[in-house]
C-alpha cells in the first residue's frame, strides 16, 4: 500500500508592505532612493554610494536626477575637481526629506506590526482599524515624547517634549494617565483645538502654563473670526482662531512676533495603542 502523503499545515499569512511617497502621480521617494541619499551624505560620493546600495553608476545618477526634478529645492550638492577632489553631500532640504521619510517609515512599520499581530482576530482587527482611521477636529496635532508625569490626587501634569526646544504641558486625570500608559519616554500626541489657542504680543502676565513663541506665517480674515497660522521653531506650526477684531487691534500680519498661550487643561493627549 502506497504511503499516504502527509498533509502540510497551511503557512500563516503575514502582513507586509513597502512605503513610497508619490508626487504628482509619480514615484518620488522610496527605500532604495532614501538609502542612496543617506549613503551619499555619509560617503561624500555618488559613485561610492551607488556601490554601497547595489546600484549601477548610471542608475544612481538617474535616481538622484529624478528626485532633484521633483523636489522643490536642491537635494544634493555636487562639486567636481579642486584640491579636495570634489564630492557630493545632501543639502539641508535633502536631509529634511530623508528625516521625513524615516519618521513615516517608523509609523508605517508600527501599523504593519499591529495589523500582522491582530489580523487573525476579526474583532480585534476591526477595533484596531477604527482606531487607526479615527479623525479628529483638532487643527493642532503635535507629536512628541513624554518627559515627566506629575500626579496629584485627581489630575496629573504630563510634560511632552516636542523637539526644537519646544515642550507642552497637559493637565489630565490620573485615570487617563493610567489608561494611556503614560510614562517618561512614551511617544504621545498633543491635540489642541485652534479656538483654544490665545495670542499675545510682547510680554504678558498670565497664569497659562504653555507659552509658545512664534512668527505669524499667514492670516485668513473672516467677518467674525480669523485664522492665524504661526511658525514655531524648527518645522512646527500652530493654528489659532481668534476674533477678527483682535487681529486688527493687535495688528497681526505676516512676520509679526507673537506668543501662543494654551491652558494645560485644553491639551488632549493621545497615544498609539
Amino acid at each position: 500500500m502506497p504511503a499516504r502523503k502527509r498533509r502540510q499545515s497551511p503557512k500563516p499569512l503575514a502582513v507586509t508592505g513597502g512605503l513610497w511617497l508619490d508626487k504628482q502621480g509619480k514615484r518620488f521617494l522610496g527605500e532604495k532612493r532614501i538609502a542612496l541619499l543617506e549613503s551619499i551624505d555619509t560617503l561624500g560620493s555618488i559613485t561610492r554610494a551607488a556601490k554601497a546600495v547595489g546600484l549601477s553608476y548610471k542608475g544612481a545618477w538617474d535616481a538622484v536626477d529624478a528626485v532633484e526634478n521633483m523636489a522643490e529645492q536642491p537635494v544634493v550638492t555636487r562639486a567636481t575637481g579642486g584640491r579636495s577632489g570634489g564630492g557630493s553631500r545632501l543639502t539641508d532640504h535633502g536631509r529634511e526629506l530623508v528625516a521625513l521619510y524615516r519618521d513615516l517609515e517608523s509609523g508605517h512599520r508600527r501599523v504593519l506590526s499591529q495589523l500582522d499581530s491582530q489580523h487573525r482576530d476579526a474583532g480585534r482587527l476591526k477595533h484596531l482599524l477604527s482606531a487607526i482611521t479615527m479623525k479628529t477636529s483638532a487643527r493642532n496635532q503635535l507629536r512628541g515624547k513624554v518627559t515627566a508625569v506629575t500626579k496629584g490626587a485627581v489630575n496629573a501634569d504630563v510634560t511632552i517634549d516636542l523637539g526644537d526646544d519646544l515642550e507642552i504641558v497637559a493637565n489630565i486625570t490620573v485615570d487617563a494617565v493610567k489608561e494611556l500608559g503614560l510614562a517618561r519616554g512614551r511617544d504621545a500626541l498633543a491635540l489642541i483645538k485652534a479656538s483654544f489657542v490665545m495670542l499675545a504680543t510682547g510680554e504678558t502676565n498670565v497664569s497659562t502654563r504653555n507659552r509658545l513663541r512664534g512668527i505669524v506665517e499667514s492670516v485668513a480674515r473672516g467677518p467674525v473670526n480669523s485664522e492665524v497660522k504661526l511658525k514655531l521653531t524648527g518645522t512646527r506650526t500652530l493654528v489659532a482662531v481668534i476674533s477678527s477684531e483682535s487681529v486688527k487691534a493687535m495688528k497681526l500680519a505676516k512676520g509679526a512676533e507673537v506668543v501662543a498661550l494654551v491652558n494645560a487643561s485644553h491639551v488632549i493627549v493621545a497615544v498609539n495603542d
